[in-house]
């Protein structure tokens, strides 16, 4: 483990000195190995924090309070890795404005009990379920069992993807690996999935014989 001075630890963490001294002061990092007055030196350890509070903030757009929270929860070591991340995870989900119906609440808790998922499923995950559900069935456009029975299946198929390419990492790493990986594949999926439709509505289109 190689000591660093303040300078380098703002280059390799890609955010100004002056944004590391406020998380400093704010107890978002912890203080360096004091070697002088005004004088400290940072290990990885540190860099890890900081690009972890860097994809929190620039990444998930979360505010200094709820950033920390979760380090809160990654500094606990009572709590496992994965609570951890469950954690991180949780932040990324806002309330909704509205509870969602008890009907979309059902469906939910049904899907959870079904899966044996180990959540709580009024939970903010959840609970953002329940609320696009009912999105949907306000729109006139009700998502049938058997599609929610595909989302979830492929849902699962993807989450497996994801921790299985995560590797050894620290919790901080592991952490801001989540988060950047959630957030940032979503996009991608979203891409797919668009993609995907247009290639099969053009298939079908193709094989239906001109009217008339």
């Amino acid at each position: 483990m190689i000591p660093m001075w303040m300078s380098e630890l703002s280059q390799r963490s890609d955010i100004p000195v002056a944004t590391i001294k406020y998380y400093l002061r704010e107890g978002l990092v912890p203080p360096g190995e004091s070697t002088a007055a005004t004088r400290a030196n940072y290990d990885n350890g540190h860099v890890e924090r900081l690009r972890l509070i860097r994809a929190l903030v620039d990444v998930a757009g979360m505010s200094l309070e709820r950033v920390r929270r979760v380090l809160a929860a990654v500094d606990d070591d009572r709590q496992s890795l994965d609570a951890a991340i469950g954690s991180a995870h949780t932040e990324l989900s806002p309330e909704p404005d509205v509870p969602p119906s008890s009907e979309s609440s059902a469906r939910v808790a049904a899907l959870v009990r079904s899966r044996r998922w180990r959540i709580e499923p009024d939970g903010r995950h959840g609970t953002a379920l329940a609320t696009a559900l009912d999105a949907m069935q306000a729109a006139g456009q009700p998502l049938s069992k058997a599609s929610l029975d595909v989302y979830v299946a492929a849902a699962a198929s993807i989450a497996r993807a994801d921790l299985d390419s995560m590797g050894e990492r620290s919790r901080e790493g592991a952490t801001a690996y989540a988060v950047i990986g959630t957030l940032l594949t979503e996009p991608v999926l979203i891409s797919l999935r668009r993609m995907a439709q247009e290639n099969l509505a053009r298939r079908r289109l193709a094989r239906t014989p001109p009217r008339g």
